[in-house]
């Protein structure tokens, strides 16, 4: 499989990640745990919801995946390509209801512009 694709990919989970966490993390049973002392009981149970422990799954796939853009490009090429998952992630927030400030939205731009800078060296 193409490297850059295999790096998109590997990006790509990470972001599904972030939203399966946060999903996780939202869950009425899951905040009523955390907003009690911690506690092994609480511990349970966020790591026991299924959005966290997908998160987790994901999170898992995405770096076994990096392993394989990390064997093909050196480190200073590859990990700045991390920085589209910035991008991703406001982009799929955006479509969740989140709201992006104009000032997010020159941040990301700013992380795009320095993606492709490296992209092209």
């Amino acid at each position: 499989m193409n490297t850059l694709i295999t790096a998109l990919l590997s990006i790509m989970l990470s972001v599904a990640a972030q939203f399966s966490l946060k999903a996780g993390m939202s869950d009425q049973g899951v905040r009523a745990a955390m907003a009690q002392p911690s506690s092994l009981a609480s511990l349970f149970t966020v790591l026991t919801n299924g959005y966290v422990l997908g998160g987790f799954v994901l999170y898992g796939l995405g770096a076994v995946i990096w392993l394989g853009v990390l064997s093909k490009w050196d480190v200073s090429k590859a990990y700045p390509m991390v920085g589209l998952g910035f991008v991703f992630t406001v982009l799929v927030g955006l479509m969740l209801g989140e709201q992006v400030s104009a000032v997010r939205a020159a941040g990301v731009a700013l992380i795009c512009a320095g993606v492709f800078v490296v992209a092209r060296s």
